[in-house]
């Protein structure tokens, strides 16, 4: 019986815990590897050969949108399960674009979380009726593209912190980069959504429930 190898990727100990427990149900599922941030994710990359990987969306130290070009520089075949808070609809087109095998919820079912990884490993996709449909907008040009998808992967990543109310300062802390060049970020948002502020930025965001 072939063993898939799993690293979980997750900075919450007792969440990685709850993963190991669900999967290590299937006889054939194992695992091997834990990491608490994108860099300790690339590391066990460096040494090791991975079947799988089940990642946060949400880690400290680079983006997601960062981390998985790295990521597939150093396993190109390796597939990426991304696990979320946050609805399909505002992150997983932008994931799938970037070679991601699958994107679930976190509250999703352990079933369901199983099925994916099977489905996954055997070369397979999982997409949602709501998801299927949000791709086939967003690449298609007749349609108009909803409003999250005018910005830039790093522009959203800036808009969402900024809608919880982050200060640039931690903001550019948090993304590695200076604050001037979060502050461009910020100017290129409200250009883009033809706002003035972040007070009219974050009830535009709300009310268009571009995040959730």
């Amino acid at each position: 019986m072939n063993i898939t190898k799993i690293l979980i990727a997750d900075d919450h100990t007792l969440f990685r815990e709850g993963l190991k427990q669900i999967i290590s149900k299937q006889h054939n599922l194992q695992v091997e590897y834990e990491a608490g941030s994108g860099f300790e994710v690339l590391e066990v990359l460096k040494r090791n050969k991975i079947d799988l990987i089940v990642l946060d969306i949400s880690m400290p130290g680079m983006s997601v949108f960062e981390l998985i070009p790295e990521i597939k520089k150093l396993a190109a075949n390796t597939p990426i399960l991304v696990l979320s808070m946050h609805p399909e609809e505002q992150y997983a087109v932008r994931l799938y674009k970037i070679s991601v095998s699958d994107y679930l919820s976190k509250e999703c079912t352990g079933d369901h979380l199983i099925n994916a990884i099977i489905k996954i490993i055997s070369g397979g996709k999982y997409v949602s009726s709501a998801l299927a449909e949000a791709m086939a907008f967003s690449f298609d040009d007749s349609f108009k593209k909803p409003l999250h998808q005018l910005l830039s992967n790093r522009e959203f990543e800036v808009m969402k912190m900024i809608v919880e109310g982050k200060e640039l300062k931690e903001i550019a802390e948090l993304l590695f980069l200076s604050e001037k060049t979060i502050t461009t970020y910020r100017s290129r948002i409200l250009e883009k959504f033809n706002l003035r502020n972040n007070v009219e930025l974050t009830r535009f965001v709300l009310e268009n429930k571009l995040i959730n």
